[in-house]
């Protein structure tokens, strides 16, 4: 019998950079858009960079790691034009 497989969705999330924080709230940037977010089980600082996932924060990630992965991004929608 031939393997069967199952479809499974991801999602995938670029990084943002922290503008400001109020509270548990906190307003990010990335790629072109700008969001409020929940930061409330993650401890930011302006200038922070960090996943979003569902609105709220998942993790910090330092400035070279989110550099990196924007390149990334970046190459993905160079060859996707292509």
């Amino acid at each position: 019998m031939p393997p069967t497989f199952e479809v499974v969705e991801m999602c995938l999330t670029v990084p943002a950079k922290v503008l400001e924080v109020q509270g548990d709230r906190a307003v990010v940037t990335s790629r072109g858009w700008t969001r409020e977010v929940d930061v409330r089980h993650v401890r930011v600082q302006p200038g922070d960079y960090v996943l979003v996932q569902g609105g709220a924060v998942m993790m910090t990630v330092d400035r070279r790691e989110a550099e990196e992965m924007l390149a990334a991004w970046d190459e993905i929608e160079a060859s996707a034009d292509a």
